[in-house]
């Protein structure tokens, strides 16, 4: 099977422009599409689509999801995408470029229960899903066309299809030999897109391909490959090994086996997470240490109560600033003992904002925890004396708040902050 109707599920070896069967143009032709079972699928402008799926009249107007003029865009529909804005834009900035847009607050309650139903369909297919977030995951369907009687690429299309029926969103899909090819894939044809990439083409798809398409390539690493020469995932395939090594160490020799189209990555639906954090953008720049405090006293009480739900410590504190001109400082320390309690992550965080200059304003401050254990296993002495308290006293609240509402125990320190 080279070629596939996305409506009809006709399948045939020639590349055809509309279906011989019912004459969709929405048809997939790839040599090796028959054989390709590792998959990316990312729901389309997602949390857009969910407000203009509920709310008909938004339909054909640009929508932005994000929190107020001082916020940052969470995500901008494709209207509002025509005019520049787009995900992790600064409001205002939004708004600039697309002045009628419909901002509306996120709801990630209604997001999550969405994403659970588009996640029960997914289950039916495989065991084997790694999510990345609440609008996208990897899917492996090796082994599993004599289970449904059909190849991965035809029950992806007919997984698109249900979603749409079903559900009232659409989604994205790519397809590829490996991770890294399939989330390149899925991007190529957004939205309702089905995109495939086999091993043969690889190298030549990526070749004339800037660096920074490659995952964990940022703006530092884009300027250091510069800095030698290398600007195109090509260049970074025909490159020495030892100039790379030298450059950035074990991470040379990783990109360079991605410029080749090469991940050995699994999908893996055990994949622990990788950071719990909650941040705020304040209506009016904040300078003073009190008040920054008490803005941070709330996200470290909602941070520990996250990694307690799921059963986590975390042994590395990050707090996170964003200054007026929107650059970001992120600073980090190693715990001698692993947490999952606010009193101690509040503690690390409060140390990690005295150190940074005294009068510098700021519009966003965040906490966080990282390098998780699991809580259960870890052993009895890992939560040892004032840090077993907390976690005691703070899991005490939790249940009282949760039977009785959030604001039945209030603490101290979120008082002062009053």
């Amino acid at each position: 099977m080279k070629s596939l109707c996305r409506d009809c599920g006709w399948t045939g070896e020639t590349k055809v422009s509309r279906c011989p069967s019912c004459a969709s143009p929405r048809t997939v032709f790839h040599e090796e599409l028959g054989t390709l079972s590792i998959a990316h699928m990312d729901c389309d402008a997602f949390y857009a689509s969910v407000e203009k799926r509920d709310d008909p009249s938004l339909r054909d107007l640009p929508v932005i999801i994000g929190g107020g003029k001082r916020g940052v865009v969470t995500t901008a529909c494709y209207i509002a995408r025509m005019s520049g804005a787009k995900s992790a834009m600064p409001m205002f900035k939004a708004l600039k470029l697309c002045p009628d847009a419909v901002v509306i607050k996120p709801n990630f309650a209604k997001y999550k229960e969405e994403s659970r139903r588009i996640h029960e369909k997914l289950d039916k297919l495989t065991p084997l899903i790694q999510p990345l977030s609440l609008d996208e995951a990897w899917i492996d369907l090796t082994g599993t066309e004599r289970l449904h009687g059909a190849t991965p690429a035809q029950m992806l299309a007919r997984l698109q299809a249900e979603i749409e029926r079903d559900i009232g969103l659409t989604v994205s899909v790519g397809l590829a030999p490996n991770k890294f090819l399939a989330k390149i894939a899925s991007e190529l044809d957004k939205p309702r897109g089905f995109s495939a990439i086999g091993a043969a083409e690889a190298q030549s798809f990526l070749a004339n391909k800037p660096v920074n398409i490659l995952p964990g390539v940022g703006p530092a690493t884009v300027a250091s490959l510069a800095e030698i020469g290398l600007r195109t995932v090509g260049d970074i395939a025909a490159a020495d090994l030892k100039l790379l090594a030298n450059r950035l160490g074990s991470g040379g020799m990783r990109l360079h086996r991605l410029a080749h189209g090469q991940d050995s990555r699994i999908v893996d639906p055990d994949q622990a997470r990788k950071t719990i954090s909650a941040e705020t953008t304040f209506n009016d720049d904040l300078h003073k240490r009190e008040d920054l405090e008490d803005e941070l006293w709330p996200l470290c009480e909602k941070v520990a109560k996250q990694a307690r739900q799921e059963g986590v410590a975390g042994r590395v504190a990050t707090l996170k600033l964003r200054t007026p001109d929107f650059k970001i400082h992120t600073r980090r320390r190693t715990l001698a003992v692993p947490t999952q309690t606010a009193r101690t992550l509040f503690q690390v965080a409060r140390d990690l904002l005295a150190a940074e200059p005294r009068g510098l304003a700021y519009r966003l401050i965040g906490a966080g925890l990282t390098e998780f254990v699991d809580a259960d296993t870890a052993g009895a002495d890992m939560f040892a004396d004032e840090e077993r308290r907390a976690l005691k006293s703070e899991t005490a609240i939790d249940a009282l708040r949760g039977k009785f509402g959030a604001a039945a125990v209030i603490t101290g320190r979120a008082l002062k902050g009053r």
